[in-house]
């Protein structure tokens, strides 16, 4: 052995939380794309650059219909990761091009989907500001925001249960009990604000502290997060 081989520094793991969406088509599948389609009118933005998952429990399929249903959601520009649901026995369905099966997932709340979040074209991007979506009403357990087109006001608090993913910044104008993902779309320059930080997680482009990592000084605390590097800084406000 080289003494260039025993010097090597061991290879590094580092564990990531990554949100995707779920679709869940239902019978008629027909009538059912046409709801997508009229949801993709009214915000193009939503899907872009979002990992998907399809949920088939609803849906008696064959194989051929699998194949269909999926040549139909790849042209509508949506990102498919996984497969759930599915017949137990199409297990190695991604042996014949389809996304594999996914097991273990744990349901995150209802998203709600902005209306008239619509993808600027490059001229109308350079003439107005960066997007924005502002609530003015707490964010109650359960509920998932999703705003991936840029940041995410809230006037009140997020509860526990709840979760804001926004392609920028977050700013909660309360107290942040549940959890934020900010820089959803690969954005390292975004920051988390909250009034009192009682966090059951915090998110920057793919980097995360849960509550156990947080200094216990700065509960209660209005405070900001933002990424150095590869970690994430917590720093209060006050």
């Amino acid at each position: 052995m080289t003494t260039a081989a025993r010097t090597r520094p061991a290879i590094r793991f580092r564990g990531r939380s990554f949100m995707a969406l779920v679709l869940a088509p239902e019978p008629p599948i027909t009538d059912w794309l046409t709801e997508l389609d009229a949801q993709i009118q009214r915000s193009p933005a939503f899907f872009q650059g979002r990992p998907v998952v399809v949920d088939l429990s609803a849906l008696p399929m064959r194989k051929q219909d699998l194949t269909a249903l999926i040549e139909d959601l790849q042209q509508r520009d949506i990102r498919l990761i996984g497969i759930e649901g599915a017949d137990p026995s199409w297990l190695g369905s991604e042996a014949w091009g389809l996304p594999p099966m996914m097991t273990g997932s744990r349901p995150a709340g209802m998203i709600e989907v902005p209306d008239g979040a619509e993808a600027a074209t490059p001229a109308a991007a350079e003439a107005r500001p960066a997007a924005s979506l502002l609530l003015d009403r707490p964010v109650r357990s359960g509920q998932s925001v999703i705003f991936p087109e840029g940041d995410v006001t809230v006037v009140g608090s997020v509860a526990s249960g709840a979760e804001i993913i926004a392609g920028g910044s977050i700013h909660v104008y309360g107290t942040l009990r549940g959890r934020a993902i900010a820089g959803s779309t690969g954005n390292g320059r975004a920051r988390i604000f909250c009034r009192k930080l009682e966090a059951e997680l915090l998110a920057i482009d793919g980097l995360y502290k849960t509550a156990d990592d947080m200094e216990p000084k700065l509960r209660g605390r209005a405070v900001q997060a933002w990424l150095d590097g590869d970690a994430m800084v917590l720093a209060a406000l006050d």
